[in-house]
């Protein structure tokens, strides 16, 4: 899909020509002077007037009236080019590559060094504007009725650049991955729940297995019972759909030590069981699978680009539904910790699948755990949507994470944890937990609450109830940059 040219990029027979627009004085001087002058510096004129702009985050689309062989020049605001930087052109390039969607495009040409500063490279440039071209242009088709009319694929990208080659149609390549690994993430949590079982999961699971080369290990109920997965068990028992405690395990060597390990919470459904939610809070439940989907993606990131070290992921899949058989307020269950659960809510669910899901991924060699789960209504009340509450027993480890979500562009705010709030998670007549002591401190109680099954393993827990919403597919770049990162230093 990627050709890497050192050619004359204004000769390009492309549907569209993008280019990157600094905000400076003299906008097509370098890398876009000969566009200007094929254009008899009219370009310039267009800037003048206000029909073309640098300003940060500003498309513009114009025809190219035969002046050079393209169809149209699409262009990306990038606003100051001592400010800008990686994330400022995925930003950019995300908004001209949805305007420019439907148009039908079928053939784009990049002119790359347009991205490239002193501070920015040519392959970030490069990674930067494939993964936000990918990302930007992937709809959920879902279950429509598709019109007569074929939708236009985009078939060919030319990236034209007087950069190595390789190392370009590398860096594209990357970014096509994170973007793929993330449209993933987008498409499993946009899937209606009755398409999204938690069979399907295993299902996705099973391919990414066959696809990767991963070890897969799926517990089924009667697995489950025998081991005394009581409070995953427990959540699932309402329902109809058999529950899955799906593992996948990356092992690039015979090495299984300090295993870096995804949790991701995978109720395909949430009713809130006997504590039902409201009529408008049950609309949108297909989506409390975020966490396993964030999950899944990265981990195809993960087998695409084959980092140095292990990686597993543990998914508990169930739907939590009402039925004579669903668990009840007032319950008392027993976790495969042995640590017994006063369930006082049984819409807190996801830290019931959670505990016995990091339990097991302990038993299974985890080295650091990371949680993600669309966990509380409390995080969004607390943050806002734009930022995932975090939770962690382990600094060092948290800074890691930190960094992954800052190259990821992925903002978390850490929530604290303190002596207090954990009494009152034990606070119970009639056993060691209470998984609802209240509302206040909802998220921080809820995130607490898995952390006592995390125990002395580095963990970090993620609530994206807000994040996810905001923004499909969110967490998965992060899980996998910090799958990707240099742990030798």
């Amino acid at each position: 899909m990627f050709i890497i040219k050192k050619e004359d990029y204004v000769n390009s027979e492309a549907d569209a020509l993008f280019i990157g627009l600094f905000d400076k004085p003299l906008k097509f001087e370098g890398a876009l002077e000969p566009l200007d002058a094929a254009f008899s510096g009219q370009l310039t004129e267009l800037i003048k007037n206000g029909d073309l702009s640098a300003k940060e985050e500003h498309a513009s689309i114009i025809p190219a009236l035969g002046q050079i062989p393209a169809k149209r020049i699409v262009s990306a605001g990038l606003g100051k080019e001592k400010e800008a930087d990686f994330h400022a052109i995925q930003k950019a390039v995300t908004k001209a590559a949805r305007q420019s969607k439907a148009y039908g495009l079928e053939s784009i040409a990049i002119v790359l060094d347009s991205f490239v500063t002193e501070s920015i490279t040519a392959a970030e440039a490069a990674e930067a504007v494939i993964e936000a071209l990918f990302t930007a242009r992937y709809e959920y088709q879902g279950y429509r009725t598709p019109g007569n009319e074929p939708e236009k694929q985009l078939k060919t990208i030319v990236v034209y650049t007087e950069e190595d080659s390789s190392e370009i149609k590398s860096a594209c390549e990357v970014g096509k991955t994170m973007a793929d690994g993330t449209n993933t993430a987008i498409r499993l949590t946009a899937t209606p729940s009755n398409m999204m079982t938690p069979d399907d999961l295993a299902l996705q699971a099973k391919s990414l297995a066959d696809q990767y080369g991963f070890d897969l290990e799926i517990l089924e109920r009667e697995d489950m019972e025998k081991i005394g997965m009581g409070a995953f068990l427990a959540v699932a028992q309402g329902s109809a759909e058999p529950p899955k405690m799906i593992t996948l395990k990356y092992k690039p060597s015979d090495s299984w030590e300090d295993v870096l390990t995804f949790v991701g919470k995978g109720v395909t459904f949430d009713t809130g069981g006997y504590s039902i939610k409201t009529k408008d809070g049950i609309v949108g439940m297909k989506t409390d699978m975020a966490g396993a989907a964030a999950v899944l993606g990265a981990m195809e990131i993960v087998g695409k680009l084959r980092p140095e070290r292990p990686v597993m992921a543990v998914i508990p899949a169930t739907d939590n539904v009402i039925s004579a058989k669903a668990f009840k307020p007032d319950d008392v269950i027993t976790s495969l910790s042995g640590k017994t659960i006063e369930v006082k809510n049984t819409d807190a669910e996801g830290r019931l699948v959670l505990a016995d899901a990091i339990t097991y991924a302990k038993q299974q060699r985890a080295g650091k755990i990371i949680d993600v789960a669309t966990l509380t209504g409390g995080v969004i009340i607390a943050l806002g949507k734009d930022k995932t509450g975090a939770i962690t027993n382990n600094e060092p480890f948290f800074e890691e994470v930190l960094e992954a979500s800052r190259e990821a562009g992925e903002m978390i705010w850490r929530l604290p944890l303190t002596e207090y709030d954990k009494k009152r998670i034990r606070k119970s007549d009639v056993a060691d937990l209470n998984n609802s002591p209240g509302r206040d401190g909802h998220a921080i109680m809820g995130g607490g609450f898995i952390g006592e099954f995390a125990e002395n393993t580095p963990w970090v827990h993620l609530d994206i109830a807000g994040s996810a919403e905001l923004t499909p597919g969110v967490m998965t770049r992060t899980l996998a940059i910090l799958a990707l990162s240099d742990q030798s230093e």
